[in-house]
């Protein structure tokens, strides 16, 4: 069934339906965009919450930061971000496919059926014309018709009339024969427009107007699966992300079974922790015999009594139980308790120890290429390393000498003294490295090869990292002769194996498949390291 055979004389009922439709699409991407409007207010809401509540940098360094609730709180806040950034996403994804995509397509649907409209309308005033055309030369033929009729009567009353002359009956019979004539012409012609308009007629009720209806009627129908597709896209857009929002979920349960209130005890017992034992049994002092009071006074620290445990005798300042005001921040942590200050002291030595172990490359790094500078002067001037030596070399003695400081107060402290490694070979008594003075200039006391000296560890690292595993790969921009003690050669398009990566000196230590290793310049070739 069509709207062209059913509804063939409901154009007004069709025009006000298809309208109807149309503004249902228009409420409905209304309705959409106020939907994405409340999500992306959600998302930002969830996402200030989130930032409210998160621990600022500056309060990561916490105790509290250790304990399991505090990290799975964390977490959570995590969690609650990336759960934001998927409303976020339904958000965004609503708008795209539904709202804009619909408008669009609204706006080519209205545009179609005010074609269709304009075509009806056109063929409506088409056959309005016809008509017109019709009702024109019907009424013209009545008219003459009439007249005719009279111009007969008359010449026949004329014909009978004794009076009147021959001449005056043939001027009648003549006026009469004209009259027909014309009333004969005017018939043909009304004959002829009834005929078209006939025609007309029956192509605008039974082609045209179907053709339009039918037209109308797809359009509707387009226009319905398209809203329905619209309808269904609503709900897939927010099952698509269902799974991550599932996750993020999954992630805020695993937040809560990963507290664990055993282990957080024993991290606020490692915090807090004080290393001073129990006191002893308070001693009577018998002052009937005149027992004198200096002695027990000279104690280590121990209460007296209860009222020095409850922290109310202000005469004696008992480190561990007196109540007290901050303590003053020493750079040997003095003001710690002894476990936690033997912590403190042993966290810094390692933190001291791995900056001294970053100059001490530094310096090597230098040291060798200075040294290829020299070999090769095309590759720079050795005179402009002399300042970065130098303060590298002031850096390493600063740095030894804290680490020096560091050992003595853990050493007082009752710690083992257990650092990271460093090379201090490679530097001689002032901290410069033995094959430079401070200025970067070669010593007097260097040996007779420097280049020997400075590569050489380099070699004994070579020996015993040779089965180190290759973290990428290189390929030969340019050609390198590799001349210098340390340095391999390599050849334009030559593919290396990358065995350490440039550690900001400009070097790059690689490996032929023949297993010869050595340095070469980062900027000659095209690095692929794995990832």
């Amino acid at each position: 069934m069509d709207w062209g055979t059913e509804l063939w004389d409901q154009y007004d009922i069709i025009e006000k339906h298809t309208q109807s439709g149309l503004e249902l699409v228009e409420k409905y991407v209304k309705f959409v965009k106020e939907r994405t409007e409340i999500e992306q207010n959600y998302a930002k809401q969830l996402r200030n919450l989130s930032k409210k509540f998160n621990l600022k940098r500056s309060n990561k360094d916490e105790p509290e930061c250790r304990l399991s609730s505090y990290q799975s709180f964390s977490d959570i806040l995590n969690e609650m971000n990336d759960y934001a950034g998927q409303r976020e996403l339904i958000a965004e994804n609503m708008m795209m496919n539904i709202c804009i995509d619909l408008t669009k397509y609204l706006q080519e649907l209205k545009q179609e059926r005010k074609t269709y409209l304009m075509e009806a309308k056109k063929a409506q005033q088409s056959m309005e014309s016809t008509y017109k055309q019709l009702d024109s030369s019907k009424k013209r033929f009545e008219r003459e018709w009439r007249e005719a009729e009279r111009a007969a009567q008359y010449a026949e009353k004329t014909d009978q009339d004794i009076n009147a002359t021959k001449a005056d009956v043939e001027k009648a019979k003549q006026q009469a024969h004209l009259r027909a004539h014309v009333a004969e012409e005017c018939k043909n012609d009304y004959a002829a427009q009834l005929q078209k308009y006939n025609k007309e007629q029956s192509q605008f009720y039974f082609n045209d107007m179907p053709l339009i209806f039918n037209n109308l009627q797809d359009l509707d129908e387009r226009r319905v699966r398209k809203i329905a597709q619209g309808y269904i896209l609503f709900s897939d857009t927010e099952k698509h992300v269902m799974p991550i929002i599932g996750k993020c979920l999954e992630g805020i349960t695993k937040a809560g079974t990963n507290i664990n209130e055993k282990n957080d005890s024993m991290v606020v017992i490692e915090q807090n922790k004080s290393g001073f034992e129990r006191p002893g049994d308070v001693e009577f002092e018998d002052y009937s015999q005149g027992i004198n009071r200096a002695s027990s006074d000279s104690s280590l620290g121990t209460p007296k009594g209860p009222l020095d445990l409850l922290g109310k005798n202000k005469s004696k300042k008992i480190w561990l139980f007196s109540k007290r005001g901050k303590p003053t921040v020493t750079e040997d942590f003095s003001h710690l308790p002894p476990e936690q200050r033997r912590k403190r002291l042993q966290q810094k030595l390692e933190e001291v120890c791995k900056e001294l172990q970053k100059e001490v490359d530094q310096s090597e790094a230098l040291g060798k290429m200075k040294d290829v500078y020299e070999k090769n002067p095309q590759m720079g001037d050795p005179a402009s390393l002399a300042s970065q030596i130098s303060q590298t070399s002031q850096n390493i003695e600063r740095l030894r000498g804290e680490v020096n400081k560091y050992e003595t107060w853990l050493a007082e402290a009752g710690g083992r003294g257990e650092t990271l490694r460093y090379k201090p070979h490679m530097f001689n008594n002032n901290g410069a490295h033995d094959l430079q003075s401070p200025d970067g200039a070669h010593s007097d006391e260097s040996t007779p090869d420097p280049s020997q000296a400075i590569y050489a560890e380099f070699d004994d690292d070579f020996e015993d990292d040779e089965l180190t595993a290759a973290i990428g790969n290189c390929t030969a921009m340019y050609n390198f002769p590799g001349a210098s003690e340390g340095t391999i050669s390599m050849s334009e398009g030559e593919v290396l194996a990358v065995v350490e990566e440039d550690k900001g000196d400009g070097w790059t230590r690689v490996r032929r498949n023949n297993g010869d290793e050595g340095y070469i310049p980062t900027s000659y070739v095209s690095l692929s390291l794995n990832k």
